[in-house]
């Protein structure tokens, strides 16, 4: 007997108000005796069972004589949990459909940040490391676990920035002994109507990690969808390395690896170029905007790898700039495969790895500005030679050389950057000498320009008020920092905001060129004021151009 699941009877209609007393209805389609060798009673029950799931919105039961009855669903669900069906949509953050309802695809939330919970990670428990429970009334909530914490073996002396994730979560989550924050701060929101309990919930939010989608910005129903025990959420956050071994792995049965195989191959291919180009510690899902100038010409390259493009012709201006002497040779390597596919390579650079591995080198010079625009050597760098007049030739040659400083400056005062832990940084303290020059370096991607830009400079400028921008994580700021009297940050930035601008305004020198030329006889029988000696001014825009921009 087949019978269909709906939930209303055919031909009687029911008020809108009226309460149902049961769940769910059941309608008969069909009944009958079993008989493998009649086909028509085949092609009869295949119609049934089609009518029985339409009719039942994707459910149908069938009674089998003797035994309890058997249910079917042609829903995507599995242990009565009713799934989403994958679909492409379904593994983009871009497409309103992927994207994480809680954190609607930004993979922040504004939540209680752990950095304002415990801006002191050096501090142990004991010490006072939480902030909120520092207070005379808040501290009740820290008090059952410094004495309880030792039935559970909680280390209430050890810094909070050496205990394990383990010891974390227990603290956030509480146990039978004492609540935890979690606890903590949901008290603090049942008392929100009180003005006191709004400020200080106001004092540890943040913008945090969404705990739905682990800050990937798929919607947490793409992670129920595994290969080999793995969802797309954990690929995305693994480094790209084990993200390559893991499809280097990839066991799949015969008709899964048929269909599967020409995907497989474009996504080790792709992979595999990050790896190459020395990219391999990043993880698919950072952002963009946290990436070093190194790192995202890199990118460039590997995407310009995995097109496989044969014929074109890649030219590149100084693809050097922000990388290691470490990561020359990846470079180089990289150039080179290009060639081999049957590119043509041109390189704007100044690198001597890099110019030691063409295979043809165009000098122009023999200086810059005016003195320069010559073709001073064309060839290969065997033909080079003490004949030909030029500087890159002279350091190729070891004719010149740069000296290495027999005496370095001491230095006595400094500033130091206490827990920096923003992007790749580990938990860095680290000390700046003042008054000497300073190198920060290290391979691309290791943190410089993260551990400056991003924190020492921000840092500083709050100190003295010259910087809004609020710096990254870190646990605090010591030293003499009240010997710096101003900062400036300069960066590859273009100078001015209109491309009228140009250098000699930017420094301000044409400020006095232009009263100069105000102060003169002519001028002051004129009546000429300095602005008419500024093309940014109507009285000093020349009548023919108009200073227009082309």
């Amino acid at each position: 007997m087949i019978d269909s699941s709906k939930s209303e009877v055919k031909g009687k209609k029911k008020s809108t108000k009226e309460k149902n007393p049961e769940s769910e209805f059941e309608i008969l389609i069909d009944r009958a005796a079993v008989n493998a060798t009649d086909e028509d009673l085949t092609f009869r029950l295949s119609d049934s069972v089609q009518t029985a799931f339409f009719e039942g919105h994707g459910e149908c039961l069938i009674y089998i004589e003797g035994e309890k009855k058997v249910r079917f669903s042609d829903k995507f669900e599995l242990d009565e949990i009713t799934f989403t069906e994958p679909s492409i949509n379904l593994f983009s953050f871009n497409n309103p459909f992927g994207a994480c309802q809680t954190c609607e695809g930004f993979g922040k939330i504004l939540g209680i940040d752990e950095d304002l919970v415990v801006p002191d990670k050096s501090l142990s428990v004991f010490e006072g490391a939480i902030a909120p429970w520092r207070g005379e009334v808040m501290s009740e909530w820290g008090k059952p676990l410094l004495k309880n914490g030792i039935k559970f073996d909680f280390p209430i002396h050890r810094a909070y920035g050496e205990l394990s994730q383990k010891e974390k979560d227990l603290l956030w989550n509480g146990n039978q002994y004492f609540e935890g924050l979690h606890a903590f701060f949901k008290y603090l929101e049942s008392k929100t109507y009180k003005i006191q309990y709004r400020v200080m919930l106001s004092r540890y939010r943040g913008r945090t990690t969404c705990p739905d989608c682990r800050g990937t910005k798929l919607r947490k129903d793409a992670a129920y969808v595994k290969i080999s025990d793995t969802s797309i959420t954990d690929l995305v956050l693994m480094p790209i390395e084990e993200t390559l071994q893991f499809f280097e792995d990839l066991k799949l049965p015969a008709y899964e690896k048929k269909v599967s195989d020409r995907i497989l191959t474009e996504i080790r291919s792709r992979l595999e170029y990050m790896v190459k180009v020395g990219l391999g510690y990043l993880n698919l899902n950072r952002v963009t905007s946290t990436l070093s100038g190194g790192e995202f010409q890199r990118i460039k390259l590997a995407t310009s790898l995995g097109s496989a493009l044969v014929g074109s012709m890649y030219i590149m201006d100084e693809p050097s700039i922000g990388l290691h002497p470490r990561d020359t040779a990846r470079m180089v390597e990289v150039l080179k495969s290009l060639r081999d596919m049957g590119n043509t390579v041109i390189v704007v650079e100044h690198e001597e790895e890099i110019m030691r591995a063409a295979d043809q080198i165009i000098d122009i010079g023999p200086d810059a500005g005016s003195h320069g625009g010559e073709l001073i050597f064309q060839g290969t760098q065997k033909e080079l030679n003490g004949k030909v007049k030029s500087h890159t030739v002279d350091y190729l040659t070891g004719v010149e050389k740069i000296p290495v400083p027999t005496v370095r400056r001491k230095w006595k005062d400094s500033i130091s950057v206490i827990g920096a832990r923003e992007n790749n940084l580990k938990n860095l303290t680290v000390k700046f000498p003042l008054g000497v020059l300073t190198v920060v370096t290290g391979v691309s991607g290791s943190g410089k320009s993260t551990l400056v830009k991003k924190l020492l400079y921000p840092a500083l400028g709050r100190i003295n008020g010259s910087v809004s921008e609020t710096p990254g994580r870190y646990d605090r700021l010591e030293g003499d920092s009240t010997k710096i009297s101003q900062i400036e940050f300069v960066d590859q930035n273009p100078i001015g905001k209109s491309s009228r601008s140009n250098p000699i305004s930017y420094v301000k020198a044409y400020d006095a060129i232009r009263n100069l030329y105000a102060d003169q006889p002519l001028s002051k029988q004129r009546g000429y004021k300095p602005s008419h000696f500024s093309f940014n001014v109507e009285g000093g825009r020349c009548e023919t151009c108009q200073v227009k921009e082309k």
